[in-house]
Formats: structure tokens, sequence, C-alpha cells
């Protein structure tokens, strides 16, 4: 069993990430109760994305959100620095990259759109991937990122915290990952993971303006829209 700290080595997420990628997908279908597939849909639908725009979906997994945002007739890629993961997906028609969110292989301005769903978190140092991200994006591009977040109302929050995360998302784990010990990580990411308004502020430092966010599952995820400056 592999699983990574919340130091966040590249090497540890990535051979985290290689040992879920057999049973990633069925393990996120059932920790989210089937959101998973809304919340594709809308980060799909929050980019207003057009046919022939250039997409980069960036820890992409198993492609399986790439798939969703190429519906709009976009030209979407999946990049992701798991080379397991990339593997898992081989079998979806969608084109795919072994990349570093550090230090990603392409040009400036490159994409009218970025993305990434639940997977700033597991970045060493995400405001350099944020800074990163707006390289590669054409001025007047926009970003959506879908990460985990904070709950607003404090008895939901309590409980999502105490019971959620400390007890219902491991036990499930155990019962449908192929690698349990990293929905640990999981968890402890999460919890040390900035609430909205403090990952806003950081999108904006990072080159980025017009920032907001949609509060979903009650703020436990958010999907946070910006535009290239």
């Amino acid at each position: 069993m592999s699983r990574a700290d919340l130091e966040k080595d590249p090497h540890d997420v990535a051979a985290m990430f290689d040992g879920v990628a057999r049973r990633y997908d069925l393990t996120n279908t059932v920790l989210t109760a089937g959101q998973d597939r809304r919340w594709r849909a809308l980060t799909r639908d929050a980019l207003d994305l057009r046919p022939g725009e250039r997409v980069l979906d960036l820890a992409a997994g198993t492609a399986v959100s790439t798939v969703s945002l190429a519906r709009s007739g976009a030209w979407c890629v999946a990049a992701d620095f798991s080379l397991g993961m990339l593997r898992a997906g081989s079998a979806r028609d969608v084109p795919k990259v072994a990349a570093d969110a550090l230090a990603l292989p392409f040009a400036d301005a490159a994409f009218d759109a970025v993305t990434i769903s639940f997977g700033l978190r597991n970045v060493a140092d995400p405001d350099a991937a944020l800074a990163e991200m707006a390289r590669v994006t054409r001025p007047g591009g926009r970003l959506l990122v879908c990460e985990f977040g904070t709950p607003t109302w404090a008895p939901y929050r309590a409980a999502y915290h105490d019971v959620v995360l400390k007890h219902a998302l491991p036990a499930v784990a155990r019962t449908v990952s192929s690698n349990p010990e990293a929905y640990l990580y999981l968890a402890e990411s999460i919890r040390a993971w900035p609430a909205q308004p403090a990952l806003a502020a950081r999108i904006a430092a990072a080159g980025w303006t017009a920032v907001g966010w949609r509060n979903l599952a009650g703020g436990a995820v958010a999907l946070h829209r910006a535009t290239r400056a």
C-alpha cells in the first residue's frame, strides 16, 4: 500500500495515485454517491466551452473528466503526472500527456481554458501551479478549479470533518479502493485545505482576474472560476 503525506512529495503522490488507479473511478462514484458525474457536468457548463476551443484538463487521472469536457465539441487534452492513472484510462479516446503541474510541457497561451478537478490540493506548490496554468492560457481565457471546500453551515461542517472524513470515508475506501491507505491522505489533505475565500485570493495572486466560486454539496465542494488577465 502506498500513500503520500501532507509534504506532498511528487514521487510519493504519483506512486499513491498509481496505486489507486485500477478502481479509482468506481471509488469516486461510491464515495460521492454518484455526485462526481454531476460535478463533471457542472464544470463543463461553467467553462462555457465552444467547439474548436483548446482545453487543458490537468490532473485528469483516467481521463473520465476529459471525455466529459470533450462533449462540448472543444479539443481537450488530459494531463497527469501519474502514469498509472493515464494507463487506466487508455481506452478513453482523448489525447493524453504525462505532465507536471509545476512545469507544463506546453507553450505560452496555448489553451483557451484550463481546468483541474480535485488535483490542485495534491500539488506540492499550488500557487506555482496556478501561475503555470495562467502561463499556458491565452489572455481572456478561463480557469475552472473544482476542489474540496469548507462547508458553510457550522453543524454540517463539524459533522463533515468529524464523521465523514474521519470515519465514513476510510470505511468506504477499505471496501472499494485498490489502495485504501491513500484515502487516509485524502481526508487529511481536505482538512488542511484552505476555505473558499482563501483559495480565491491565491488564484487572484497567481495572475487570474474575475475570481469567484459556487458552492456545491453545502460547500464541501466548490467550483472556482477565473479569467486570464
